[in-house]
């Protein structure tokens, strides 16, 4: 049986036994894609913290939900439309398929491809080189975000992106910006820039709200104890899954209220950013509860420092299979959009893995 549920405890849902291509109707969709689940995890929080939870069908889930009371089942109805409800395609980005958004860091400091990139020809031919290997998207960064890492004025960061966006403006691929300076995010929206790209959820600036809401271009939310310079000083949760759903949540309604539509926002757990190895690791493992947000899932760990630990502590220049492994279990995952350094060797991996998934059948899913 079912715990007991309070009108003042919080639900979770976490699709569970994830897998590709299923007709049979004991099987429910994920997202709209080709990926389905055929059990939940109900999660339920009370007000003093503890959780406790049980597994059931979706089916079996919904006649739960017809003998509790309006506010949790509201919540729990809505929870199983967003992650079963197609998402809205943005710019050029099909939510069936994997989509990757290559990096390009024009950072003296950045902790995997700082100073490689601080002339402009090289970011420019490394844009190009982005885009040809199979990047949907080319995310321009001028201040790094790696741990430890102290601010840079507004000015410095236009001076190191501008040139590189006015350079690569005419590809065939849409250019974000990795940035939490609502100045920048102005100039480079100005300068042909399709997408923003904040770590801090659109929270560190006061003025990042306005600029987005007044655009129309998708806007990533990404979660993140603390800022930079401090985040990894003892990262401390309640419940690290939850209470990154929970700050997701806020954020979205925060830029709903400010008139910014759902059906313009992506999630990211932000993997690394005020979070220890096993924060990571439980946030990976239930990954595919963060699409009860109901907007596109991005997952950025590319050459993390998480990926040493978990094997032989390689330096960043020696982290692709790790990456890569990590990148195949995100889109087992349901994950739409991975934030990756290596685009083609990304690439070629989900290549091979997809016909294996699917015993080498015609799929949508299919490149």
């Amino acid at each position: 049986m079912p715990p007991r549920c309070d009108p003042d405890d919080k639900v979770y849902l976490w699709p569970r036994g994830l897998t590709f291509g299923q007709s049979d109707e004991s099987w429910s969709k994920l997202a709209g894609g080709a990926l389905c689940y055929h059990s939940i995890e109900i999660l339920i929080r009370n007000v003093a913290g503890s959780v406790c939870s049980f597994s059931a069908g979706p089916d079996a889930v919904r006649d739960w939900v017809s003998g509790l009371s309006n506010p949790i089942s509201e919540r729990i109805n809505a929870l199983l439309l967003a992650i079963e409800n197609p998402r809205i395609p943005m710019l050029n980005l099909d939510w069936t398929k994997p989509n990757l958004m290559g990096i390009l860091n024009v950072t003296p400091d950045s902790f995997s491809d700082g100073g490689r990139y601080l002339d402009r020809k090289d970011a420019i031919e490394y844009g190009h080189v982005l885009c040809a290997s199979g990047a949907r998207i080319i995310d321009v960064g001028g201040e790094s975000t790696r741990p430890g890492a102290k601010p840079i004025s507004s000015q410095q960061e236009l001076d190191r992106v501008l040139p590189i966006v006015a350079g690569l403006k005419d590809l065939p691929v849409p250019l974000s910006i990795d940035t939490r300076q609502a100045a920048v995010m102005s100039a480079a929206l100005e300068n042909g820039v399709s997408m923003i790209n904040d770590i801090s959820a659109l929270s560190a600036d006061p003025d990042s709200l306005d600029v987005a809401s007044k655009s129309d271009v998708p806007i990533v939310l990404m979660h993140c104890q603390g800022d930079p310079h401090t985040m990894q000083r003892s990262p401390v949760y309640s419940d690290v899954v939850l209470d990154v759903f929970d700050y997701l949540e806020s954020r979205i309604h925060t830029c709903m209220d400010a008139g910014i539509s759902r059906a313009r926002i992506i999630v990211d757990p932000g993997i690394g950013f005020g979070k220890t190895l096993e924060h990571n690791v439980e946030l990976l493992q239930k990954l595919s509860l963060f699409h009860g947000l109901g907007c596109p899932l991005l997952v950025g760990m590319s050459r993390k420092n998480f990926i040493a630990q978990l094997d032989r502590g390689q330096a960043t220049n020696h982290r692709l299979s790790g990456s890569i492994a990590a990148s195949l279990w995100a889109l087992s995952q349901g994950a739409q959009l991975l934030r990756v350094h290596d685009v083609q060797e990304t690439l070629e991996a989900i290549n091979i893995w997809l016909p294996l998934q699917f015993g080498f059948r015609e799929s949508e899913y299919a490149k």
